[in-house]
């Protein structure tokens, strides 16, 4: 092997002592998890130091922490058992095409009543023994899990760019915010609504820091008003679809939402215009990451899937690679 000596002299079992104390902090603790003697471990990241000719860990009575050099070494021996994991499960789908592991994120309406819910129940049908892990968070704790490669990719509704070089992004469909009520609302029987007759009216939104909530208070201060009075905080999820259910309600969804979620679709959109509450939906990935075939099969449904909203909204097509078609991709596999 050609390169740097150093490169060569480092080991694998090194490597996962490294993450390992970082992870607990303590050599003791690592030592621990990985069933080794605490000398054990500590020779092994003195002989990484000694082959790199730096200091991996801050020592202190209250345990480790790594240095600027280790953090470096930390992030890529990440990468490295992230790549082994991978191409530990690309063999076993191509032993067997029919399995494999997809870990998706996304924020709860696209996870719970989305596009996510939708694909994830047409490929199970399909595709019985591949397993779909999905997390729900906020848009920064999904970047952070991405990041981490515990993701596979995250599908997010954005309003503005994601300015990161190590992030990759394809649109699905362009979206917004709309107001909704219930079919036995009032309000939907009425053919013109403005934004202010909605001031006095019950509001369930989520918390006043979400996005959401943000573009109501947006919105009403672009017409002089202050943002009307949440009578119910709640998030996405059935306390809010309850409530709704009443009748007395308004909230404010994504319009991909009515058309992917069963549980959405007999609400009634407001013929009122939120301001700056349009974006898109994208998919995101981690540059340069490899993704296994079934993250790559969930990626070509999803394309799928969108595009009857791409359609609708005549979206101009962002991607960067050409999409193949799935019964292409599948044929590849099966």
């Amino acid at each position: 092997m050609h390169g740097d000596h150093r490169v060569n002299r480092l080991k694998l079992h090194e490597l996962e002592v490294l993450l390992a104390v970082a992870q607990a902090g303590s050599m003791a603790k690592a030592a621990a998890q990985l069933a080794l003697s605490e000398p054990a471990v500590s020779r092994s990241i003195s002989d990484m130091e000694n082959t790199l000719g730096v200091s991996l860990f801050d020592r202190s009575s209250k345990g480790v922490e790594p240095t600027p050099y280790g953090r470096a070494l930390i992030k890529r021996g990440v990468a490295v058992f992230d790549e082994l994991r991978q191409g530990i499960r690309e063999i076993e789908t191509i032993k067997d095409p029919t399995i494999g592991e997809v870990h998706i994120g996304a924020t709860s309406t696209i996870a719970e009543v989305g596009i996510v819910a939708a694909v994830i129940g047409q490929m199970s049908q399909k595709y019985p023994r591949i397993n779909f892990h999905v997390v729900e968070a906020t848009p920064e704790r999904l970047f952070h899990e991405l990041r981490e490669r515990s993701l596979d990719l995250i599908i997010l509704l954005r309003f503005d760019p994601v300015a990161s070089n190590d992030i990759v992004s394809e649109m699905l469909y362009e979206d917004r915010m709309v107001i909704v009520a219930a079919a036995d609302n009032p309000r939907t029987r009425q053919s013109r609504v403005e934004l202010v007759d909605l001031v006095d009216e019950n509001w369930t939104l989520p918390e006043p820091e979400h996005p959401v909530t943000s573009i109501v208070a947006s919105a009403f201060r672009a017409i002089g008003r202050e943002a009307p009075r949440v009578t119910a905080t709640a998030a996405p999820g059935r306390i809010r679809d309850t409530l709704l259910a009443t009748g007395r309600f308004l909230t404010v969804v994504q319009e991909s939402a009515l058309h992917f979620g069963a549980t959405l679709s007999q609400l009634k959109v407001l013929p009122v215009e939120l301001a700056s509450a349009r974006g898109t939906t994208s998919i995101m990935t981690l540059k340069k990451r490899a993704l296994s075939p079934a993250a790559q099969l969930f990626i070509e449904y999803l394309r799928e899937a969108a595009e009857p909203l791409a359609k609708r909204n005549s979206a101009p097509s962002q991607e960067q690679n050409p999409r193949p078609s799935i019964d292409h991709v599948v044929g590849a596999r099966e």
